[in-house]
Formats: structure tokens, sequence, C-alpha cells
């Protein structure tokens, strides 16, 4: 019974130092680079750390509620292990997979209003605000003639991804 909850309880001790210390765990156990990728991450601290401590625990419950030996409360806690590992993984993998949306860049604001927060000088550049999507965006911005800070304008092409060419709205 000892046994296994030294077991149980190594699982989460390793499981917060990996969580404080993050990559620096992983860097102190990486130095066999020849399984990098072999496995996609089934051998990584927090898939192992899930295995021994579930091992430990299902095994020292199996032990003690039960009149079970040593064997049946081992197989027991490597099956809970290999269940708690198996969800570890799934679970790392989902999260690793999670990109972030797309940075709105020049091209996507061909067309939208904005107004000038920096003043446009001719054949330089200044600064305007846009709103894409509710959010604001503030571009580098050229223009043919001379804006003033304040004035609204069109926005008619994108010159990089960080830069746009507009002109004034008149009205």
């Amino acid at each position: 019974m000892n046994l296994f909850l030294g077991l149980g309880i190594a699982g989460v001790v390793l499981l917060l130092l990996t969580l404080v210390f993050d990559g620096v765990m992983e860097g102190l156990f990486g130095g066999a680079g020849f399984l990098d990728g072999l496995f996609d991450g089934l051998l990584s601290l927090p898939v192992i750390a899930g295995f021994v401590s579930m091992l430990g625990f299902g095994g020292a419950l199996v032990l003690g509620t039960t009149g079970l030996g040593a064997g049946p409360a081992t197989a027991v806690g490597i099956g809970a292990g290999a269940a708690a590992g198996g969800l570890t993984w799934r679970f790392s993998r989902a999260l690793m997979r999670d990109e972030p949306s797309a940075t709105p860049r020049g091209t996507d604001l061909v067309g939208s209003a904005g107004s000038v927060v920096t003043p446009i000088p001719v054949g330089g550049y200044g600064e305007v605000l846009v709103r894409l999507a509710g959010q604001p965006l503030k571009l580098a911005a050229k223009s043919p003639e001379a804006v003033a800070r304040g004035t609204e304008v069109w926005v008619e092409e994108s010159l990089s991804p960080t830069s746009v060419a507009v002109r004034p709205v008149r009205r």
C-alpha cells in the first residue's frame, strides 16, 4: 500500500514541478534527442506524471478497499494510469493546436473609413485609425495630398501589411 501511495504522491509532485518550472524540467530530461517527435508527446512529463499518479492512487484504492492482492491492484493501477495519461495527451494536443485568429492586414481594410491620428504630409507618412470588426487598428498611411489630424479618410489600397494609401472623404 505504501508503494502505491508513494507512486501517487510522486506523480502529483512531478506534475506540480512540471507546471511550476514549465520547460525547464522538459529540458533536463530532453537529452534523448533521437526520441523527439517519435511518440508525438506521449512521453511528455505531464503525461508521465498523470500515468504514475493514477497508477499509484488507483492501485492503493484497489488494495485498500478490496481483498485483492498486489497483482490485481497493479493491473487496475496501470489501467487507470493509461487512461489518465491518454486524457492528458489528448488535452495537451488540443491545446497545442489552438491557433489565434489571423491579424488584420492592410488588404483587409481597403474600402474602410478611418480618421487621421498623425497628420499626413505630402509624399510622406502619417497614421490613421481604422476599425475592423469593431477593433481599432492604427496603420501608417500615405496620401497624395496633405491631410490634417482628425480628418476622415477612405482606405484606397494596401501598400504593405502595416501601411495603406488613403484619400480624404469629401462631403
